[in-house]
């Protein structure tokens, strides 16, 4: 009787180890309904949402608008996650519009290394200001700032207005969180590339 009890236990531990890891992995499947929709679904969600963070970038500084209107391009990424605990990881999915059409999708990915816990959500809109800058990101394979191109991070004055001198850069961008614009943000590293929808 006495020499049951191990075996029992034993059996209960697996048990619950099975059980355990059944739900770990369970968690860390790679079908979402997100990934289950269509490529015509998935087009007309970005572009939905792309059109809100427009929206919401005018709101937050007007004079956005202007500076859209003259770009030669607009990539537009929604809603870009970030996950991290030391190590860091972003991942979001996007819509490049040129003449106010969807003329492609990307995704972008980063990574960070440093002490930060948690997960955030934000948007960020790259402006291709002139044809060359918008030729060259079309035409390459993979695309990563700093590497193939600086993006001038907008800052927003005390007036409300964007920094002249960033406005005139062959790319421009802006970051947005659930609080409004983001300051003092660098995109160096975040690399961009060509999706099949």
């Amino acid at each position: 009787m006495l020499d049951t009890f191990p075996v029992l236990r034993r059996a209960g531990l697996a048990a619950v180890t099975i059980g355990a890891a059944g739900l770990l992995f369970a968690g860390c499947t790679t079908t979402s309904p997100k990934s289950a929709a269509t490529a015509s679904e998935q087009r007309q969600s970005l572009s939905s949402a792309a059109d809100a963070t427009l929206g919401k970038l005018y709101e937050a500084s007007p004079q956005s608008k202007d500076l859209v209107a003259r770009a030669k391009g607009v990539l537009v990424f929604p809603d870009v996650l970030s996950g991290s605990f030391i190590v860091g990881a972003e991942h979001g999915k996007g819509v490049l519009k040129v003449g106010g059409a969807n003329a492609g999708y990307y995704s972008t990915t980063a990574g960070s290394i440093g002490f930060q816990a948690g997960a955030q959500s934000k948007a960020m809109v790259l402006l291709f200001m002139t044809d060359e800058a918008l030729n060259k990101f079309r035409n390459s394979s993979g695309w990563t700032v700093g590497a193939d191109a600086t993006v001038a991070v907008v800052n927003i004055g005390a007036n409300g207005r964007i920094d002249t001198n960033t406005a005139q850069q062959p790319v421009v961008g802006f970051v947005m969180n659930n609080g409004g614009l983001m300051a003092g943000v660098s995109l160096a590293g975040t690399k961009i590339s060509k999706l099949d929808l």
